[in-house]
């Protein structure tokens, strides 16, 4: 089953459950994937363009709860938490930080890598690897710590 036909699903649900916050993340992830197959005319959508979509989503919604909550407005904050939340439900499982630190170290060694002057070319090889598997900033970080460390 596709994503698309997922979400078809789960909006189905939702209205008949009456979970409007649900039925609100939910609208909002088919608006980008419908948004997405119709933008070259083509219809179709690949599966890494779906996972990029709802990374910017939840993304998106992570950043402006924190925003919210920087600028006090705890009431605001709360519903991009639950929209980021249900949009997480169907991204793929994270990798732990000692499962990025393990791939990491294993780019650094076939790369070569001497130190922090190598961060691009680790990062590049990196990211092909863990690309969708883990968070770009989380591993940025490991990167940085495992290259400070040689």
């Amino acid at each position: 089953m596709s994503l698309t036909e997922k979400i078809n699903q789960d909006i189905k649900a939702a209205m008949l459950a009456k979970e409007k916050g649900k039925l609100e993340a939910l609208r909002a992830i088919k608006a980008a994937l419908l948004l997405e197959a119709t933008k070259e005319g083509g219809g179709e959508i690949t599966v890494e363009a779906e996972m990029s979509i709802l990374k910017k989503l939840y993304k998106q919604r992570r950043d402006a709860a924190a925003i919210y909550i920087e600028q006090n407005r705890p009431d605001l904050a709360e519903t991009e938490v639950f929209q980021a939340d249900v949009i997480e439900a169907y991204l793929p499982e994270q990798m732990s930080e000692e499962a990025i630190g393990a791939v990491i170290e294993g780019v650094i060694a076939k790369i070569g890598a001497q130190g922090p002057s190598d961060m691009g070319k680790v990062m590049g090889a990196a990211m092909g690897q863990l690309n969708g598997k883990a968070d770009g900033g989380l591993i940025s970080k490991v990167v940085k710590e495992k290259l400070a460390a040689l």
